[in-house]
């Protein structure tokens, strides 16, 4: 965070004029607050029957576009991508020279000095929790894309996907609600298997029918051409399993749909079968909420995320970078994983010396490599162990000892390669 206070003094024979006031924005930046004061003789009703300096403010970006006013009634304003104060655009944050828009209202005879204190705050990692399989009215669902958005936010989620049967046509006018990113998504729903299409907002713009596995490979080239990240959706499911003879192609998979069951636990299998043939493969998870009342749970299971910051582009880009983990709810658990300077989804050259780090906020976990299962204690919130000469290691969580609802979370592998490969 950085703060920079730039001084304007403005006169009497300024009153009733309006003048800007310069100042360079960082790359990098993710918000800019600006934060004004002056002398002003009273407050509130003494202030109007006793005339004072009244100074107000606005903002413009480095092209100079019109971003918002307030008047005087803020002394404090901010903009962002995500958020930004009542009256203010929302919008990416790019380097150059701002302007601050001043109004000079009301000045006492002798002038008057305003202070602005501008800061940047710079994108950073930070965790962020999302439930990125959901359907709304626009195919099966019972609430529309703006309330699915609204019950995420009562929930405390920063992100979602709607990702409606078929139909991309809502990812052209996705929900604005503040605090909550909309990824967009596609569910892909074909009677062979369901795969949601990430990122793109018409990831196919023909028919989307596939009547063979020719068919569902142009089907997917098209969507992967476009831009999309492609996951499969509960693919052990007994109602509507994926039957494609074809592992790649999806690029993620969903290993937890809905609540914990046996499909679940052997997605969970089937995907880690994956990891030790040599696949690398990010895992997501999603509640698959279709209405209120129902056995499927918005924000049950969460992805954790951790990006670059709260843009869907920064969050689908650490998910598909194996940047995140999955667990029952927000709050459940938090997991992360490095090695050396490689950190969760990354590959790494293994050493015996160098030991992997797990991070946790819950303390009982095991540790799963392409060798089998071995339980560890992060007491404290961490703990580091030799993975062994394994191509792969990720950990879960576990609770209590019900086969199919103990399982709290499970984290994307760190993987391993000798020095040698490539």
């Amino acid at each position: 965070m950085q703060t920079v206070t730039v001084y304007r003094d403005i006169l009497k024979s300024e009153e009733g004029s309006y003048f800007t006031v310069p100042f360079s924005v960082p790359e990098n930046t993710e918000k800019i607050t600006v934060k004004y004061s002056y002398f002003k003789k009273g407050k509130g009703f003494w202030s109007d029957l006793r005339p004072s300096n009244t100074i107000d403010v606005g903002l413009c970006d480095e092209k100079g576009n019109f971003l918002g006013w307030s008047g005087s009634a803020h002394s404090e304003i901010f903009v962002g991508e995500h958020q930004s104060s009542p009256g203010y655009l929302r919008k990416p944050i790019n380097a150059g020279e701002w302007q601050i828009l001043a109004g000079a209202y009301h000045v006492m005879p002798q002038g008057v000095r305003v202070k602005y204190e501008i800061t940047f705050e710079q994108k950073r990692e930070r965790l962020l929790y999302g439930d990125l399989h959901m359907h709304s009215t626009a195919s099966d669902g019972a609430l529309s894309s703006y309330e699915l958005a609204v019950k995420a936010k009562e929930q405390g989620l920063d992100f979602i996907g709607i990702a409606d049967h078929n139909n991309y046509a809502e990812n052209f006018h996705l929900p604005d609600v503040s605090g909550v990113t909309c990824v967009p998504a596609v569910e892909w729903t074909h009677y062979k298997g369901h795969m949601n299409f990430f990122g793109v907002k018409a990831p196919f713009d023909s028919f989307f029918a596939a009547n063979s596995a020719e068919d569902m490979r142009l089907v997917i080239s098209h969507a992967r051409e476009s831009g999309a990240v492609v996951s499969v959706n509960h693919p052990m499911d007994h109602f509507c399993p994926y039957l494609w003879e074809d592992d790649d192609a999806y690029d993620m998979m969903e290993i937890w749909n809905g609540p914990m069951r046996p499909a679940n636990t052997k997605a969970l299998e089937k995907w880690t079968e994956l990891l030790r043939a040599g696949r690398k493969i990010p895992i997501v998870g999603g509640s698959d909420f279709h209405r209120p009342r129902s056995f499927a749970k918005l924000g049950n299971p969460v992805t954790g995320v951790y990006a670059a910051s709260a843009s869907a582009e920064d969050i689908l880009n650490a998910v598909k970078n194996g940047r995140a983990f999955v667990c029952a709810k927000k709050g459940a658990a938090r997991l992360d994983l490095s090695y050396g300077e490689s950190k969760m989804g990354q590959t790494a050259v293994y050493s015996p010396d160098t030991p992997l780090v797990i991070k946790s906020s819950v303390e009982k976990l095991i540790l799963v490599t392409a060798d089998g299962e071995r339980e560890i204690s992060a007491k404290g919130g961490s703990v580091s162990v030799d993975p062994g000469d394994t191509p792969f290691a990720y950990v879960k969580v576990k609770s209590g000892a019900c086969k199919f609802g103990s399982l709290r979370a499970v984290s994307n592998p760190i993987y391993f390669k000798k020095e040698e490969q490539s």
